[in-house]
């Protein structure tokens, strides 16, 4: 019996009805390049708070988009990787110059809203001339400078580009070709001799046939197998047939502040290394993003940026600017609503905090698996008269589970965990996820009217989230 899943509302009125303490419906950063392959939101069903499949409830985002998270309207993402002389920017106009030609092939992606994923290809907003005519007497913009340029100033420690200078080395781009297609995402190097983590949605479709290749910091590209994956973290680690490879260096994401400065490194929209910055926005943000070949939702307490987060930055780091990882780019929120196309960075990035992905991450290079955290109940949200939500209203109690062997019963309502508020199903789901099985919370539950403090031990789904 599947549990730990955020239990379908009774009363919403209807779509994007929650109020302004619901949780983030998000999408994967979608996967770009020649496929039609498309990921939605599961429909219906009970979600539990563990693993498992998650449905879609009145109040969540419309379903739809591609494999990088995939909302909105379907349609198919084209886009074509830039070659390898991709210029820096268009070539000055002079007197003799001849009009440039019109570069084929680079189709607009047309991008969807909510999740974070792999993306490949070259958006609408990032098309050059690949070319780029021009006459003798039209100075070129990689002809060696002259004069006396200034050589690079060194960069101050807690600076952008200092912290930029240690981890792009260990930054990696993703391929994913299948009979579809190819898309691409990134990756964080974790070991001298191979081992990399991404998202789980980066590789989820190299099955059978397909072929994973990794474009290295230092321009090789070697081959990759799958080494384990986990649908409920999106999460997963590759092996890259390389054994002289620079790790990162892994952080705390439990040190951080609002409006802490953090960096993002990855490939969005096929870019490779490129690095953007910002600020920690929220901590701890239930975040639930899609997938539906893998029939699943993953909810996450997410560490939130502004920090320019676009299709193809999945799995990518997320940086303190001391050089260390403290998240896996995994989502974002889009513009775009059901039937619309607007899609990339508005700001609203978000990212599996390390402390969280760090034992998934250490299990799936052990045995392939991961393990999570079960309460073992059914959980929607509760609502207050004005209809916002204020709290997580469990249902179904599992005989002999964590909630049961605590005393937790059906209709109880969990306001908060270990004094941290619950303001939703989705944010109680969240907040067992980030434990591990056996750790102990302390539940601030209303029952009846009154409030009162429970203990539990979460228990383990053991590999098995959905059973």
């Amino acid at each position: 019996m599947t549990e730990n899943q955020p239990q379908q509302p009774q009363n919403q009125p209807g779509q994007n009805a929650q109020g302004p303490q619901g949780p983030e419906r998000t999408q994967q950063l979608p996967m770009y390049g020649q496929h039609q392959q498309q990921q939605h939101a599961p429909q219906g069903g009970q979600p539990r708070l563990d693993s498992g499949p998650q449905g879609q409830r009145p109040g969540q985002y419309p379903a739809g988009g591609s494999a990088y998270p995939q909302f909105g309207a379907p349609g198919t993402h084209q886009g074509t990787s830039p070659g390898p002389n991709w210029p820096v920017g268009p070539q000055p106009a002079t007197a003799t110059a001849v009009k440039p030609k019109r570069r084929g092939g680079l189709a607009a992606v047309a991008l969807t809203a909510l999740l974070v994923g792999a993306a490949s290809g070259v958006g609408g907003a990032a098309v050059y001339s690949a070319t780029s005519d021009h006459t003798a007497n039209t100075p070129s913009v990689t002809s060696p400078l002259n004069g006396n340029q200034a050589a690079p100033v060194s960069a101050p420690d807690g600076s952008v580009q200092s912290a930029a200078s240690k981890v792009l080395p260990s930054v990696v781009k993703i391929a994913v070709a299948t009979s579809q297609g190819e898309a691409t995402g990134s990756g964080i190097v974790i070991s001298k001799d191979g081992l990399i983590v991404t998202n789980n949605h980066v590789v989820a479709g190299a099955g059978q046939g397909a072929k994973l290749s990794v474009m290295l910091n230092d321009g090789r590209t070697v081959s990759a197998t799958v080494k384990g994956t986990d649908p409920l973290t999106d999460l997963a680690v590759i092996h890259a047939d390389a054994t002289d490879l620079t790790p990162a260096t892994l952080g705390q994401s439990g040190k951080l502040a609002v409006g802490q400065g953090v960096v993002a490194i990855g490939s969005p929209f096929g870019l490779e290394a490129t690095v953007t910055s910002g600020i920690v926005s929220a901590l701890n943000r239930p975040v639930t993003s899609g997938d539906e070949q893998q029939d699943s939702t993953t909810v996450f307490p997410a560490v939130q940026t502004d920090a320019a987060i676009n299709p193809g930055n999945s799995g990518g780091a997320l940086i303190d600017l001391a050089g260390q990882v403290v998240g896996i780019n995994s989502a974002i929120k889009t513009a775009g609503g059901s039937g619309q196309s607007e899609g990339g960075n508005i700001g609203l990035g978000f990212a599996i905090p390390i402390d969280q992905a760090k034992p998934i991450i250490d299990e799936l290079v052990a045995k392939g698996k991961a393990t999570h955290a079960r309460l073992g109940v059914t959980v929607g949200d509760a609502q207050s008269s004005d209809g916002l939500t204020n709290g997580a209203r469990l249902g179904e109690v599992t005989s002999g589970g964590a909630a049961d062997k605590a005393g937790l019963q059906s209709g109880d309502v969990v306001t908060a965990v270990d004094g941290k508020a619950i303001a939703s199903g989705d944010a109680l789901v969240a907040a067992v996820r980030s434990h591990r099985p056996d750790d102990q919370v302390t539940l601030t539950v209303t029952r009846n009217g009154k409030p009162q403090s429970i203990k539990a031990t979460l228990g383990s789904d053991n590999g098995n989230p959905t059973g």
